[in-house]
């Protein structure tokens, strides 16, 4: 059983930074892709950045959002099973309920969102202006 587990949140002010942490349990997919969603009040659910493990990009090709390209950078470290989503320059808009969610996916391109099979119970990020 997958599980996912974040943790990083909590309340900042605009400008300053986070690191989001999602630790990962019963892994066993070789191909997959990993990241992190976002959820504001009264949004949608939108994602944000992933990373993928592949036949043709073992090295982990990533994918951002066009609001967090240049100030997100999404990572894992293997040997702790842990993807890191480092937030910096933070804006209020970033303020959201963000989730880490995985799929086993040996595909080309990225998977919409209803593919994702697992997910993490969230984790608050409140940014004030």
């Amino acid at each position: 059983q997958v599980q996912l587990v974040e943790s990083g949140g909590g309340l900042v002010q605009a400008g300053d930074s986070l690191r989001l942490s999602c630790a990962t349990s019963g892994f066993t997919f070789d191909y997959y892709v990993i990241g992190w969603f976002r959820q504001a009040p009264g949004k949608e659910r939108e994602g944000v950045s992933f990373i993928k493990n592949s036949l043709t990009s073992t090295n982990g090709d990533r994918w951002y959002a066009d609001a967090v390209k240049g100030r997100f950078a999404i990572s894992r470290d293997t040997a702790k099973k842990t993807v890191y989503l480092q937030m910096d320059s933070l804006k209020p808009e970033d303020t959201a309920v963000y989730y880490c969610a995985t799929v086993e996916w040996a595909e080309s391109g990225w998977p919409p969102e209803y593919e994702y099979d697992y997910w993490g119970q969230g984790t608050q990020v409140t940014v004030s202006s």
